[in-house]
């Protein structure tokens, strides 16, 4: 089996943290959750298999896994008893569910609270973030096994809490197939994140060291994946970037995690429906 390892030295995440993005304009709280549902993309024959993709755009590095939801689905792990308190690392994370990929995922105060609402199997932890740019987005899965990504306000704190699984992270990087304006661009860290077609494609994987708004105006520029953007959510970064990879995964074994990698809160990891 072959692993990269990459060291990357950053500072902690929350001095990562972006000036919230000047647009599309917040909606209200109350918005129904029917308004992000997956949007219609062109038929495709059959669901493809997961694969791992290394890719250059914008002198920005990408390493991550592209999957398709109608065959697999990401489920979040969590520690209750705070960073590192279960597993190590993703690699561990992913073995505990007979993942065949994970990131590390969420935001967490240095006291190891979850920043944000968090669900697993539908078990709540965290809560409902209003006030951070790092609380902006959120990814989930619905009761009926739908995936999506979409903007707190759009979402709403009554949905989301009804979620089997769910990430509250940000901020967002791409919207409806529109770069957001506004990110933080004078801070350089390595970046974990999330991509998504609107319709059953996804990505998750990292990014070399970047500024946020660098990072968005790749994104807009080409997609590590192949397929064009819908959403793009950034998840944490820095010291906590994770990225797991199996060698059951085409184009894998991959690992890379930095040299003084800090314990996370929680994971996001990808396995077969």
């Amino acid at each position: 089996m072959r692993f990269l390892i990459a060291a990357i030295i950053t500072l902690p995440f929350l001095s990562c943290a972006p000036a919230p993005p000047a647009r599309p304009a917040h909606q209200s709280e109350a918005s129904p959750a029917t308004a992000v549902a997956p949007v219609p993309t062109a038929p495709q024959a059959s669901a493809s298999a997961p694969h791992f993709i290394t890719r250059q755009i914008s002198g920005i590095t990408f390493e991550g896994v592209t999957f398709d939801s109608r065959n697999h689905r990401l489920v979040v792990v969590d520690q209750p008893n705070g960073p590192g308190s279960q597993f190590a690392d993703a690699t561990a994370a992913a073995n505990s569910r007979g993942g065949i990929a994970a990131v590390n995922a969420g935001f967490f105060t240095p006291e190891g609270t979850a920043l944000g609402l968090v669900l697993s199997s539908g078990k709540i932890s965290g809560a409902w973030n209003t006030a951070s740019s790092l609380g902006s987005g959120v990814w989930f899965e619905s009761p009926s096994g739908n995936l999506g990504i979409a903007r707190r306000e759009k979402l709403g704190r009554a949905s989301a809490s009804s979620m089997h699984e769910l990430i509250q992270a940000g901020p967002l990087l791409i919207e409806n197939g529109q770069p957001i304006f506004g990110l933080e661009a004078t801070k350089t860290s390595a970046r974990i994140f999330i991509l998504w077609d609107g319709g059953t494609r996804w990505w998750i994987g990292r990014a070399s060291p970047c500024t946020l708004s660098n990072l968005g105006q790749a994104l807009a520029n080409g997609s590590p994946a192949g397929w064009k953007i819908r959403q793009a959510l950034n998840l944490d970064g820095g010291r906590s970037a994770d990225l797991f990879v199996s060698a059951s995964v085409s184009g894998g074994p991959f690992v890379t995690r930095p040299l003084w990698n800090r314990p996370v809160r929680n994971f996001l990891v990808l396995v077969a429906r």
